[in-house]
């Protein structure tokens, strides 16, 4: 862990096959990150920008777009996943994700076979299939868990979606007897690029808001206490050059999280951040906060959910533009 006191990890949140074969191995030798992550995006980037794909991509020319994108994408991580075993052989997480088919996410039984699927298929423990925090996502996730499979829940924005999501892990957990590791991914800077405009139209801080939710969500899993699940903040690359690089990482430092970043933000954090623990945040701050958004009639809840579908829908465009491309 990047800081054992506080069992404080890092993921890299990238993947591209010419990185694993380097920089990934460096970064991990040197103690820096100890998992990785990995959604349609990234991988669209690097299957579409990457020369490293062209020739496996030329070998698997008679199989479908998906059988195409599967195969590219089960090779990277098996290959994190080896690099990662040491790790996670000595309790260190050495955790990889992969994320179900972005179009399943209101489908819980295809979902659950997909999630089988893809983790039988790898055939590595330490993957975590990576389900979207939907309807059907937190059946599958408890389907998922129950059958002993690693479990990361994506696009959380709100409390109602953390809550479901460690209950759902919780009853999975009960029912397979081992309780898998699971995380449940709280997403941060999308919210500060949503609101900060209006937040300065307000006077109100910027900056703020994505670190009070996330923080407001974090207490709340904390206090489930839900055997192997940890918060995860994620989306903390930052966008707005007014705010330093390690920021979102710097600002959100809790005991029992994980932090998943670009490589870039972690480095920025590994050698400029202070390394001391920032939450939990005061229940009365952060309400605080949020009283200053009702008293300027900004409804939080509204944006909240706009952000979970603009997510979803991101990560079907991403994954519709490789398909294409295949």
């Amino acid at each position: 862990m990047y800081i054992e006191d506080l069992k404080f990890s890092l993921w890299a949140d990238f993947i591209e096959r010419d990185y694993l074969d380097n920089e990934f191995k460096e970064l991990i030798d040197k103690g820096i990150i100890n998992g990785a992550t990995s959604n349609p995006a990234i991988f669209k980037n690097a299957i579409l920008h990457s020369d490293a794909y062209l020739k496996q991509l030329e070998e698997l020319h008679e199989l479908s777009a998906k059988e195409k994108y599967e195969k590219v994408a089960i090779y990277d991580i098996r290959k994190a996943a080896d690099i990662l075993k040491p790790l996670y052989e000595r309790g260190d997480d050495g955790y990889v994700s992969i994320e179900v088919d972005p179009f399943l996410c209101d489908d819980a039984a295809a979902t659950v076979s997909e999630g089988k699927r893809l983790f039988e298929t790898i055939n590595r423990p330490n993957v975590m299939i990576k389900v979207p925090a939907t309807e059907a996502g937190y059946e599958a996730m408890q389907e998922l868990t129950a059958s002993g499979i690693p479990v990361n829940a994506t696009l959380i924005f709100k409390k109602e979606q953390a809550i479901a999501c460690a209950e759902a892990f919780e009853r999975g957990g009960e029912r397979n007897g081992s309780n898998p590791d699971t995380v449940i991914s709280i997403f941060v800077s999308r919210v500060d690029r949503a609101l900060d405009e209006l937040l300065k139209m307000n006077d109100i801080e910027v900056g703020l808001t994505g670190i009070y939710n996330s923080a407001d969500i974090y207490n709340e899993i904390e206090s489930m206490q839900v055997q192997n699940c940890r918060a995860l903040f994620a989306s903390t690359g930052v966008k707005d050059d007014s705010l330093p690089a390690h920021y979102y990482i710097e600002k959100l430092l809790a005991y029992n999280s994980v932090n998943t970043a670009p490589v870039d933000t972690i480095m920025a954090f590994h050698e400029n951040g202070v390394k001391e623990k920032a939450l939990p945040i005061a229940q009365k701050i952060i309400t605080e906060h949020f009283d200053k958004l009702k008293d300027a009639e900004i409804e939080l809840d509204i944006v909240l959910d706009k952000l979970i579908e603009d997510g979803l829908l991101a990560f079907k465009d991403a994954f519709q533009e490789i398909l294409e491309a295949l």
